[in-house]
């Protein structure tokens, strides 16, 4: 069941108003019951396996805290961990591992040609599994207590708005927030009716509209334009973007209507100037999630190491954050990239203070957009590797970009004026978002010009928007 849709649309009427009606413990029941249809309707048979991953970090989560003893406590977390990582590994990693072991055994004369397991992917595996993991660390750490309600922790994994493509909510940030009852608030309502809106146009006019200009060409064989290579590149930064960050606002406008406050997942991400900076506005409940889990412990492993050990622990972490989004050697290699510029940065941070910016506040004004289109190219370049369909073609685009650039080829003005025609509602919106500094800024328009967005807006999701309800991008990961 998809947000994009008419038959999600009458699904959450219906749970919305059976929420307004039922107590607090019953709102919590039918959450749980909601959210089991809503992910059964994908396929029935992976409830089992979400339910697994529930059952086994409510109960290793319960013997954690119980234990006095920290071996024991190391003993509950490993099976927990195993337990999650097994699953997620057998159902995402299993054939690719295969696939790769036989090409190497191949490449050394040992001719294997065996059969690959029929495995198709859960659904949102990779989201709920870091929601898990993290309760039970959580708990190991003694940053939170575990709840006794099994039903209860199940709607914290299961909740629906949240279930496929996150945000990653933290357990000790959303239990709480379903334990305690919850009040309506209109103002919350209206901010979650808002987000609801922004993420549909977001996903159905900018994202899907741009999908027919990127998947074609990635669908195309080589040679390529460098051009088109690069306005595709365009293309996909602002398609993946709004399809993910669509969907990170719809859910965080489903959850305000009802009450819940959620972390937000995007913050003007391509007003980054260096990728530590991107890193804190992309996918932000991804990015904390490593930092807290895995980057932090790796640097505490590796402190003797100094720089070498934070440059240990980022390329680390990047690539398995490339390998989570996919099992595919391109993922590994923007994991890896992404790891790289990040420990490049690291390196030249220290001379960056003695360039001094413009006094002039139209020269400071050119040299911020500067940084901002530079840092815009480097991000686009990593989203080619992760968009493309092998290593090779990969390789064959940036031939293209480097010996292919032929600005005046026919095809590439279409392109050009396409992305112009579908980005600029946003980037309108987000240039007052960040003058603003406030993601709600719309909210705070005069009543006539609002009252003009939401016309515009409306005019061309319904005379240009995609009506096909396509699939979120990130339901793949």
């Amino acid at each position: 069941m998809l947000f994009n849709t008419l038959q999600f649309a009458l699904f959450f009427l219906i749970v919305f108003l059976l929420y307004l009606l039922l107590p607090h413990k019953w709102q919590n029941r039918m959450l749980l019951v909601a959210s089991c249809i809503f992910y059964g309707i994908w396929d029935w048979r992976f409830l089992t396996l979400i339910f697994a991953s529930i059952t086994t970090d409510y109960l290793c989560s319960l013997k954690i805290h119980e234990a006095n003893d920290e071996r024991i406590k190391k003993r509950y977390l490993i099976v927990s961990i195993a337990v999650n990582l097994s699953i997620l590994g057998f159902f995402k990693y299993c054939n690719f591992f295969l696939d790769n072991l036989q090409q190497l055994l191949n490449h050394f004369g040992i001719m294997i040609h065996g059969p690959f397991l029929r495995i198709a992917l859960p659904i949102g595996i990779s989201f709920y599994t870091l929601k898990t993991m993290s309760y039970t660390l959580d708990v190991y750490r003694n940053e939170m207590k575990p709840t006794k309600s099994f039903w209860d922790y199940a709607l914290y994994v299961a909740f629906f708005p949240q279930l496929i493509a996150g945000p990653i909510a933290r357990a000790k940030d959303l239990l709480p927030q379903i334990l305690a009852p919850r009040k309506f608030n209109l103002e919350s309502f209206y901010e979650g009716c808002y987000l609801i809106f922004w993420g549909v146009f977001q996903k159905v006019f900018i994202a899907d509209n741009l999908a027919r200009i990127v998947n074609p060409f990635f669908a195309s064989q080589p040679p390529y334009n460098g051009s088109t290579v690069l306005l595709v590149s365009y293309a996909f930064a602002f398609q993946i973007y709004c399809d993910f960050a669509g969907y990170s606002n719809i859910a965080i406008g489903l959850g305000k209507c009802m009450g819940f406050e959620t972390m937000a997942n995007f913050n003007l991400p391509y007003f980054s100037t260096n990728p530590a900076d991107f890193w804190r506005r992309w996918h932000i409940s991804l990015s904390t999630w490593l930092r807290d889990y895995l980057y932090t412990p790796l640097v505490v492993s590796k402190r003797y190491w100094k720089k070498w050990g934070v440059a240990f622990a980022l390329m680390v972490t990047f690539i398995l954050c490339g390998l989570w989004h996919g099992a595919a050697w391109t993922f590994v290699v923007w994991g890896a990239y992404q790891g790289a510029i990040l420990v490049i940065f690291m390196g030249i941070q220290p001379l960056l203070p003695k360039i001094s910016p413009p006094k002039n506040m139209l020269l400071e004004t050119i040299w911020f957009l500067g940084k901002v289109l530079f840092f815009f190219h480097i991000i686009c370049f990593g989203l080619l590797i992760f968009r493309a369909q092998s290593m090779i073609q990969v390789f064959s685009m940036i031939q293209g970009l480097v010996s292919n650039v032929k600005f005046n080829q026919a095809g590439t003005s279409g392109i050009f004026s396409g992305i112009i025609s579908f980005v600029w509602i946003l980037i309108l919106v987000e240039l007052l978002q960040f003058k603003t500094k406030d993601s709600m800024a719309v909210l705070k328009l005069h009543p006539a010009i609002r009252a003009i967005f939401y016309c515009v807006c409306l005019f061309l999701l319904l005379v240009y928007g995609a009506t096909e309800g396509s699939v979120f991008i990130y339901f793949q990961f």
